[in-house]
């Protein structure tokens, strides 16, 4: 084989690994997802299976201009004097919902962004629900009341004492935050610590128009 033969084949074997390498890099790009972003699912609210995690496949939800949404399921906690908060009490408005406990270093570490925006807001059409995850033993009501005073957080807090609104949106981590349009519908989610500006964004997403 001469030189000018090895030459060709090298070029050839080269322009295939090129093309080789593209189409991976393509399709690798075409299936990747923010990381913290979650995906959620389409909840019936039948006395049934509104307690219980959800196993069905899971949609994603669309960031889209179209977006797909998925009505948000009621549920029930406490207020510090032991009322009873449900979701539905706000109807017609547009609510944040995040779950959170004291002992979550990342649910500390975004709370000044969620007290900054709220203190801030001064719209009565957006609602934020701050839930604390207290199971009675690793989290308490008294554990989560004492660091929210302590921090001097404006924000109204409620306590998921019977664990019903975590079942009720499949919880497995904290923190996870929800956004709920004032038509009932989650709009997006996301799990795991936000920003300021993530936060505002998921706002403008639920904000009715006037």
């Amino acid at each position: 084989m001469n030189t000018k033969t090895k030459t060709l084949i090298g070029i050839v074997l080269f322009v295939v690994f090129l093309v080789a390498a593209y189409t991976a890099y393509t399709s690798l790009s075409d299936h990747y997802k923010p990381n913290n972003q979650i995906r959620l699912p389409e909840i019936t609210s039948t006395p049934e299976n509104s307690l219980k995690p959800q196993t069905t496949s899971i949609p994603e939800i669309s960031t889209t201009p179209e977006v797909t949404v998925y009505e948000a399921p009621d549920f029930t906690v406490f207020d510090s004097a032991g009322n009873e908060i449900h979701l539905s009490d706000f109807a017609g408005k547009s609510v944040v919902l995040n779950f959170w406990a004291s002992w979550c270093p990342p649910c500390k570490s975004e709370m000044p962004h969620f007290n900054e925006v709220y203190t801030s807001l001064q719209d009565d059409d957006i609602v934020f629900m701050m839930v604390d995850l207290t199971d009675g033993a690793r989290e308490t009501q008294k554990d989560g009341q004492t660091y929210v005073d302590d921090q001097g957080y404006d924000f109204p807090v409620y306590f998921d004492t019977k664990q019903e609104a975590a079942y009720a949106y499949g919880i497995s981590s904290i923190p996870t935050t929800i956004f709920i349009d004032s038509d009932g519908n989650i709009a997006t989610g996301y799990q795991g610590e936000i920003d300021e500006e993530t936060l505002i964004a998921g706002i403008e997403l639920i904000k009715d128009q006037k």
